[in-house]
């Protein structure tokens, strides 16, 4: 006689409510938009010591220069002229930026935090480390490290967090919260934002695209940078329809030394071009301000 299996139910965060199972929304965003946009550029750095971060070759050498130069192109070129464009399109960028930016090219963000309207979002100390591999203590000295290197940067706590590698540990969101981030960009799985519950209060989470994403999209996934733009028109088109029922949240995840490489700029720029002059028929905005409808 067989014995008979009990089944396990799965491990759930039960950090949020199941959807209400409607797509109706008769709310809308300021100025009466249905659509809420934001582009966020990714600051990073990566230990020339480091295996952590994309690669253009998965066989380079230890140590590995091919890769690590090629990043490097983002903070020393590819982010400047992105900055640039920013600027020209008066587009306001999510920042989202490791601390050792402050010790590496903090020059670069300066340059980036003077684009009017500009959000400073917290994203660990190195993308050379996944957050998720910490003990408790660690992380909770690496958020609290990170709010206080931030916030004495720019004189105020910093609300939103990105981890690295949207790397993650059971006790992340306490931890976000108990060190007084407001909103977390980790989660992909609304296009509204959501409310979280943790052990130290609320927190909430934005909607942060993985497939309007230039790293996973362009490195592991092979697409083309043609292909990626085609991407973002689809995404715009598809969300603006779906806003005129109920609101909706578009985000654009870039990386300087992805679309900062010229050819990719190149096409980046028609794209951005493209949505800017449609700008009067959604929000133009960054992840904290929409958060901050929610507090």
């Amino acid at each position: 006689m067989s014995k008979k299996v009990q089944l396990q139910s799965p491990i759930t965060p039960q950090r949020y409510p199941n959807a209400a199972g409607t797509l109706i929304n008769p709310k809308r965003w300021p100025n009466g938009k249905g659509l809420a946009l934001y582009v966020a550029m990714n600051l990073e750095h990566f230990s020339f010591d480091s295996q952590e971060g994309a690669k253009l070759s998965a066989n380079a050498n230890y140590p590995d220069v091919l890769n690590y130069s090629w990043r490097d192109y983002g903070n020393r070129v590819g982010g400047w002229h992105l900055a640039e464009l920013f600027t020209a399109l008066s587009i306001p960028p999510a920042v989202i930026a490791n601390t050792s930016i402050l010790d590496y090219c903090p020059e670069l963000l300066d340059r980036w935090l003077a684009i009017p309207g500009s959000e400073l979002i917290g994203h660990g100390h190195t993308n050379s480390q996944r957050q998720g591999e910490l003990a408790l203590a660690e992380e909770d000295t690496l958020i609290a490290t990170c709010q206080e290197r931030l916030k004495n940067y720019q004189n105020k706590k910093v609300k939103g967090w990105l981890s690295p590698w949207i790397s993650e540990s059971f006790h992340t969101p306490e931890l976000l919260a108990k060190h007084q981030f407001s909103y977390t960009l980790n989660w992909a799985h609304d296009e509204m934002p959501t409310p979280f519950s943790t052990e130290n209060g609320p927190l909430l989470s934005v909607p942060y695209p993985q497939e309007i994403n230039d790293i996973p999209t362009i490195i592991p996934n092979g697409a083309s940078i043609d292909t990626f733009c085609q991407m973002i028109e689809y995404q715009f088109e598809e969300l603006l329809a779906r806003s005129e029922h109920s609101p909706q949240v578009m985000g654009i995840a870039l990386h300087p030394y992805i679309v900062g490489q010229p050819f990719r700029f190149y096409r980046l720029k028609q794209v951005l071009h493209k949505l800017m002059q449609r700008r009067d028929e959604f929000w133009l905005t960054t992840p904290g301000d929409i958060a901050a409808l929610f507090e």
